[in-house]
């Protein structure tokens, strides 16, 4: 009997490898500095994970949708426990020494299961508002999505882990638009964070109250939801100069540098001023591969993780960074294809939700290399040094390759396959 062979995303692989290979590159460029250091070695390590990952991508490539579907609900509660696991036995590593994000076996660090959580999340939540026969209308109504996100959300950021934090949100979010949540409903959801970032000015609070309190008359949600969206964002109005007087000063300056690096330019302001600097110092064309100044003095900190962006700005320039850009886009734009070509809503949600992981990571990464973002630790998708992100990155390639060999829509339009 012949199997049928499924047709292979070609544009995706292609996409994806590029994006590997450049990443490979610039971790390469990144340990080559004058002061010889184990940096220079990593990106032998980061060649095997890549290895690796394409092995694992490929073996999901093989497990058909209605399997992962099947899968789901095992592999979010085993991430969840494995979460709980890491509050106990989780050991830092680098500049986050202080949490407790990797699971280590004698000693040696074996990975970060809050990246194969990231999947695990998108998947149970993809789940869960497959199953609705309706979107949700109001905030009640949210209770399911908000359970299944909250509970791992908590659990990582009592690690903790403020990066992966914000891509869980940043990816419910997302997922609640593509399955047809209205946007009015999901800025009342955000409505309290924003009161509790803007109380810090009376006068914009000010305003923003007033603009969510036409959003509320005009939406017109349950009355009981009007009058508890209102009290909240009062309540976190209020409490936000408590919240700031309890926060470390270590945790206060980072937040005051974000928005002024000047005014500790020598401590929590260093990073984003060295990055700053390779970025602007890299002109149209750049220094030249490898021979970036930031960099090689050891100026740029954490070149290989978290401020990897910054070498491709300072060695490659303006087209550098415009490369890698285009790459992302394409990477965007060929992912909303197969989650518009899903054969089911659950196969959609899950292709989508990827996406927004990714997109939420490299919008947080770039920002924060030039200050428009807060420094969060997050690293850059096929980019940043790291076995078991390049291991999840291409683990979710596996899955949409599934997907998108099982969709619909024939080969038609630029972007088929």
């Amino acid at each position: 009997m012949s199997v049928r062979r499924l047709p292979m995303d070609w544009p995706l692989v292609a996409i994806a490898l590029t994006l590997s290979v450049y990443g490979i590159a610039i971790v390469y460029s990144a340990g080559q500095t004058d002061v010889l250091t184990a940096v220079a070695r990593l990106w032998r390590s980061q060649v095997l994970w890549f290895c690796l990952a394409l092995c694992t991508a490929y073996a999901m490539s093989r497990v058909s949708v209605r399997l992962l579907d099947w899968l789901t609900w095992p592999f979010y509660v085993f991430m969840c426990l494995v979460l709980v696991l890491l509050l106990f036995v989780g050991k830092g590593a680098g500049t986050a020494a202080s949490t407790k994000s990797w699971l280590a076996i004698g000693g040696f660090r074996i990975g970060q299961p809050a990246e194969l959580a990231k999947i695990a999340v998108v998947m149970a939540l993809a789940k869960v508002l497959a199953s609705l026969k309706e979107a949700p209308k109001s905030l009640l109504e949210l209770w399911k999505p908000a359970l299944v996100v909250g509970i791992p959300w908590v659990l990582v950021m009592k690690q903790p882990d403020l990066g992966t934090g914000i891509v869980f949100i940043g990816f419910a979010f997302a997922m609640l638009f593509w399955a047809g949540v209205s946007w009015p409903l999901l800025v009342l959801v955000a409505s309290p964070v924003v009161s509790l970032i803007l109380a810090f000015n009376t006068s914009v609070w000010g305003a923003w109250f007033l603009l969510l309190l036409a959003l509320v008359l005009w939406y017109k949600p349950y009355m009981y939801e009007g009058i508890f969206l209102v009290v909240i964002n009062v309540i976190f109005g209020v409490v936000s100069p408590i919240v700031w007087d309890k926060l470390q000063p270590y945790q206060q300056k980072r937040l005051l540098v974000f928005i002024n690096p000047d005014i500790d330019r020598m401590k929590s302001g260093y990073h984003v001023i060295q990055s700053q600097i390779a970025i602007g110092s890299g002109g149209w064309f750049g220094k030249g591969y490898t021979m970036g100044t930031q960099k090689r003095l050891a100026f740029l900190p954490a070149q290989h993780t978290d401020f990897i962006w910054a070498v491709v700005g300072e060695e490659l320039g303006f087209v550098g960074v415009m490369l890698g850009i285009a790459l992302f886009a394409l990477l965007f734009l060929r992912v909303i294809k197969i989650a518009e070509r899903a054969n089911d809503s659950y196969s959609g949600l899950v292709a989508f939700g990827l996406l927004a992981s990714w997109f939420v990571h490299v919008v947080e990464n770039m920002g924060m290399t030039l200050n428009l973002m807060p420094i969060t630790g997050i690293p850059l998708p096929f980019f940043s040094y790291g076995g078991s992100f390049m291991l999840a990155s291409w683990m979710a390639i596996g899955i949409l390759l599934r997907i998108s060999a099982e969709g619909r829509g024939g080969r038609s339009g630029p972007f088929a396959v």
